[in-house]
């Protein structure tokens, strides 16, 4: 039987604005002076990187569980993740006070582990992919009657993360670009629908690491495809789509103008600017839409917004990159 999806709504996203309320607070949208002084035009970050669980993973993550009923919740949730929407359930399962079973590949960096298991959860390595942990995420549904919650592919979790783009709206008049990283495409996927319902002229770009652009990959042949993961600074841009994709796949077809594929120097530059200029800790794939610019990738209008997606790398890695770009960047 084929299963019937329903598109997602403006109104989706509204509503799971209010839901997500009392747990998630707007996070700030600060202006870059150095970053605008490159580009040449002018550069917001929203900062999502200072929600509670380190990511703005923790949206959709909320969105979902707080639609599940009274039963799913007793009986507890698993996911799988490359780190962040792991981080996002599993402080939201101890929050309320469900059993959360997080799946995660070895490819997993071992500051994103210690911060699931500090918060209570209970993790499962499994594999080298995020595809590999999806499969074992599935199989505990099945033997054991938990629900999954899939980190991007599901119309509760867009929803939830399509909320940044009201945020953005509201704060930012005249916003015209938004940039952020590219995974699987439940960030743009909300976004697309929260921004082009509102400004329709409005450009949305994605940013994904060269070394396993699923999306990308398959945007380009037209249908999800599996890509080959390889180490990279933006770990939280590997995984997997699922060949039977059902939401983010089209909706990045739909939403996404531009995908831009980054090697492993701007994105190294772009965790090193947010160091040095702003004072903050943030990962790889956070710092993907700032080594876009840096790097003059991305086509930018005269409002710009990057999504700092969230602070979670370990701290020896950011060690190395500071020695290794120390004062790169001039002060303006």
């Amino acid at each position: 039987m084929t299963r019937n999806i329903q598109p997602i709504t403006l109104k989706d996203v509204q509503t799971a604005h209010k839901r997500i309320a009392p747990i998630v607070k707007s996070s700030p949208l600060i202006f870059s002076p150095t970053l605008s002084e490159i580009a040449g035009t002018s550069i917001y970050l929203k900062l999502e990187n200072l929600n509670v669980s380190g990511s703005f993973k923790i949206r959709g993550a909320a969105n979902k569980m707080l639609s599940l009923t009274p039963e799913q919740q007793k009986r507890g949730v698993t996911t799988f993740s490359t780190g962040n929407f792991g981080m996002s359930v599993a402080y939201l399962a101890k929050e309320l006070g469900m059993k959360a079973v997080i799946c995660i590949s070895g490819r997993v960096p071992k500051a994103k582990v210690d911060l699931i298991r500090d918060m209570g959860a209970q993790i499962e390595v499994i594999g080298q992919s995020q595809d590999d942990a999806q499969e074992y995420s599935y199989q505990l549904e099945k033997e054991h009657g938990l629900t999954v919650i899939h980190p991007f592919d599901d119309s509760e979790v867009i929803a939830g993360q399509g909320t940044i783009g009201l945020e953005l709206l509201e704060d930012l008049p005249g916003l015209d670009t938004v940039i952020g990283g590219l995974s699987g495409g439940g960030l743009h996927s909300g976004m697309g629908v929260a921004l082009k319902s509102m400004e329709p002229k409005l450009k949305l770009l994605g940013v994904s690491t060269a070394r396993g652009a699923t999306m990308y990959e398959s945007i380009k042949q037209g249908k999800p495809v599996v890509v080959q993961e390889q180490d990279t600074l933006a770990d939280s841009l590997l995984g997997g789509i699922g060949e039977n994709n059902q939401y983010t796949f089209k909706m990045v077809q739909q939403y996404v103008d531009e995908i831009i594929l980054l090697g492993e120097e701007p994105i190294a530059e772009g965790m090193n600017f947010m160091l040095e200029k702003h004072r903050l800790v943030i990962e790889g794939a956070a710092a993907s839409g700032i080594g876009a610019i840096l790097h003059d990738k991305a086509p930018l209008g005269s409002n710009v917004a990057i999504i700092i997606s969230g602070c979670s790398v370990d701290t020896s890695v950011i060690m190395d990159i500071a020695n290794k770009y120390l004062s790169k960047f001039p002060d303006f």
